[in-house]
């Protein structure tokens, strides 16, 4: 949809939902902003309607599956969602003193990265589809193309999100509802600092969500950037597992 006027956006509070707020904010448009933080998100909708949008502001626990399913209802039943944008997500990694992820984390990651998208999805897609209109994206990772050492858990579930989209992109496509799947590289933000190695092509924020908007606008299958570390990622996926390992290690991407 190149000119949506309703947006629905989760992980509002983070690096790039925020900025992806900021960027869409302007007259005329309406954001449903969801984020677990309420102070942030309450300025963040200040800062959108000075811009001149439309605000609503949600703050729920998307890992809470009936909170989630009462804030889903609620949405659903005030606004024809034109364009949603599906940012939340969260990260861990084997720690420190390379101890391994815990389970509980695991879990909670899965829920939350996983779960609560498609749970999401399944409760949006049939309103587009009866109205023969409509465009969901994904947040997806260039870790979705080869699982890093360092974090299996974030690219089994970024990947799970890949996959999930490209065949929910390729089944509704004929019925009018775009589905995009969104895998950035390395981004300014308090989760991207927490994780250990290498963070090469670090784009800000409010750059990356420039290049979203407008993979969006063209209904680009795959928005992945910046262009070397995709073509990068990409080549690992396409790699004997044993010469993409050996490459990882000489980039201290270890375990």
């Amino acid at each position: 949809m190149k000119s949506p006027k309703v947006i629905f956006l989760t992980g509002a509070t983070g690096a790039i939902g925020g900025a992806l707020a900021r960027l869409y904010a302007q007259p005329e448009i309406t954001l449903i902003l969801q984020g677990r933080n309420q102070l942030h998100l309450q300025s963040l909708a200040d800062e959108c309607r000075n811009q001149g949008a439309v605000v609503a502001i949600y703050s729920c626990d998307l890992r809470d599956s009936s909170a989630l399913n009462a804030f889903i209802n609620t949405v659903q039943n005030e606004f024809v969602i034109d364009l949603a944008i599906l940012s939340h997500g969260v990260n861990i990694n084997h720690g420190s003193l390379n101890k391994g992820e815990t389970w509980a984390e695991a879990e909670a990651l899965f829920d939350i990265n996983v779960r609560a998208t498609m749970a999401i999805v399944h409760s949006l897609v049939p309103h587009m589809r009866a109205r023969g209109a409509g465009q969901v994206a994904l947040m997806s990772s260039l870790a979705a193309y080869y699982g890093l050492p360092v974090t299996p858990s974030y690219s089994a579930s970024k990947a799970a999100l890949k996959t999930y989209g490209e065949a929910m992109r390729a089944w509704l496509a004929p019925e009018g509802v775009e589905v995009n799947v969104i895998m950035p590289g390395y981004v300014k933000s308090e989760m991207c600092d927490a994780m250990p190695g290498p963070k090469p092509f670090l784009l800000t924020p409010a750059r990356a969500a420039q290049k979203i908007q407008k993979g969006l606008r063209s209904n680009q299958p795959r928005i992945s950037f910046p262009f070397p570390l995709n073509l990068g990622c990409w080549l690992l996926s396409i790699s004997h597992p044993s010469v993409a390992q050996r490459i990882l290690g000489w980039l201290s991407y270890h375990g």
